[in-house]
């Protein structure tokens, strides 16, 4: 089927993609700059992409005739503060749109709007659904409400709220009762949905087993992180004041803050989970969508199911487009050469460790081995059974092989000593360059110290090792 994917460029979209072509559809991906779009290369030979802004009808007739499902997953709150015209305007133009191709069916995600009373984001997202349900096409709509996974706004905000601060003089909203559901089970719904005769022209709430108060989510964060919080509401903050509180702590806009604030004092939680039966699909819990964001490595959940897709030789995906370190609130140090000769450059970082060493100041990396000893770390002792080879799962040092591809010329480390976090080194070979990345992970204030403390020897240590690893030398 070809499938028109709106939205490609956002959170689930990104998600979303490689999922579909999986499933054997040829996906049209709309974006509004073309330049902003960068898919995996293996996945480019099954997609198109177009330039498609919904509120410029000029580029509207670059969407193809013969279409025969659509996802609708557009929204403007972040970026306006007239985002209530703005979503009715792209809405109106994407069902004229649609009027005008073969489209059969078309999926729309948006929020939960079961309340009488609505936020101006959830009136906003009730009008968007009711102009799409004019179009000459089946609809459903799936209605979620914090959608929790990594790098999503909800997780992050959370994220910001409970490592920044120890102590939290917080607004009474987070009292407020919601029903928060994992990305990967978002992502499930809305394959499942598409072309589903049941679901056509209904809505669905879809959410997790957990109905809990945003302080709740707050304190289970913080279970999960390890981390001692301590949480007072107070009933005078009024929605501005909730809003300059939420803006200045957390990495949100200001306009995203204050929809959200005024989002948060209506309970979202879903009617009935009829839908999830109906799909067969049973959702998890909070506290796994948390363990499941703050996994090792990002990755879509196509990965689980493509050992044997590949294997049979219907997909052509390569594993590492999809295989990706966490980007957002971590700390980066990347460094970049042009190597010598590349068999002697890969024949070195695959000899990386153990008794060959670091390549430069490996007596600071033994000290580190030392310290981590003495906490009950595992340091340098694990050494590497082989001098020569790597795979996924083996242990080096004090880190372990998570991606092992000499072809391709990337290796990813994760670390296995103690530490305020988690910390990442990949190597990765990229045209005529060496690209060396270490990345952390803080855990709360002591994860940001330690970071700023060992971030002084980086240029002494990294650099000599790139050095060392991209000369033709020894």
């Amino acid at each position: 089927m070809k499938i028109l994917l709106t939205g490609a460029t956002g959170y689930i979209g990104k998600r979303l993609l490689p999922v579909l072509v999986e499933n054997g559809h040829q996906v049209i991906c709309g974006v509004r700059d073309l330049k902003r779009f960068n898919p995996p290369q293996s996945l480019k030979p099954r997609i198109q992409i177009i330039e498609l802004d919904l509120l410029d009808q000029t580029t509207l007739a670059n969407i193809p005739n013969d279409i025969d499902g659509a996802y609708y997953l557009v929204h403007s709150m972040s970026s306006s503060k007239d985002y209530e015209q703005l979503e009715f305007q792209s809405a109106h133009n994407f069902k004229e749109a649609m009027n005008r191709t073969q489209v059969k069916h078309v999926v729309y995600l948006s929020g939960i709007i079961n309340s009488e009373v609505l936020s101006e984001h959830l009136k906003s997202r009730k009008n968007v659904e009711e102009e799409l349900s004019l179009g000459n096409y089946k609809l459903t709509t799936l209605r979620a409400g914090i959608i929790i996974g990594s790098g999503s706004a909800s997780f992050e905000i959370i994220r910001d709220l409970v490592e920044k601060l120890p102590i939290m003089i917080t607004p009474k909203w987070l009292l407020t009762k919601c029903q928060p559901i994992g990305v990967k089970d978002v992502i499930r719904f809305l394959v499942k949905t598409l072309f589903n005769e049941k679901g056509y022209d209904k809505d669905f709430d879809i959410g997790g087993p957990d109905i809990l108060t945003y302080k709740q989510m707050l304190e289970e964060f913080a279970s999960v992180r390890n981390l001692k919080r301590r949480i007072y509401i107070v009933p005078v903050m009024t929605p501005r004041l909730s809003s300059y509180w939420l803006y200045f702590v957390t990495s949100t806009s200001y306009n995203l803050a204050i929809a959200l604030v005024n989002s948060m004092k209506v309970e979202v939680i879903c009617r009935n989970n009829d839908w999830a039966k109906t799909l067969g699909i049973e959702p998890i819990s909070y506290r796994e969508s948390l363990i499941r964001a703050f996994s090792r490595i990002e990755s879509n959940e196509i990965i689980s199911s493509w050992k044997d897709a590949m294997s049979s030789g219907t997909l052509d995906m390569e594993i590492s487009d999809f295989i990706n370190v966490p980007s957002f609130g971590c700390f980066k140090d990347q460094r970049e050469m042009k190597y010598g000769d590349l068999q002697t450059t890969i024949d070195k970082i695959w000899r990386i460790g153990g008794e060959t060493g670091w390549y430069y100041g490996t007596w600071l990396w033994k000290i580190r081995g030392y310290i981590d000893k003495l906490v009950g770390g595992v340091g340098l002792r694990r050494g590497r059974t082989n001098g020569t080879e790597l795979n996924s799962g083996d242990a080096v040092d004090f880190w372990r092989v998570l991606y092992a591809n000499k072809k391709e010329g990337r290796l990813l480390l994760f670390a296995e000593m103690k530490l305020p976090g988690e910390a990442w080194l990949e190597f990765r070979i990229k045209n005529e360059y060496l690209v060396q990345t270490a990345t952390f992970r803080p855990v709360g204030l002591m994860g940001r110290m330690y970071w700023y403390a060992i971030y002084p020897f980086h240029g002494f240590i990294f650099n000599g090792m790139l050095n060392r690893i991209a000369t033709s030398g020894k």
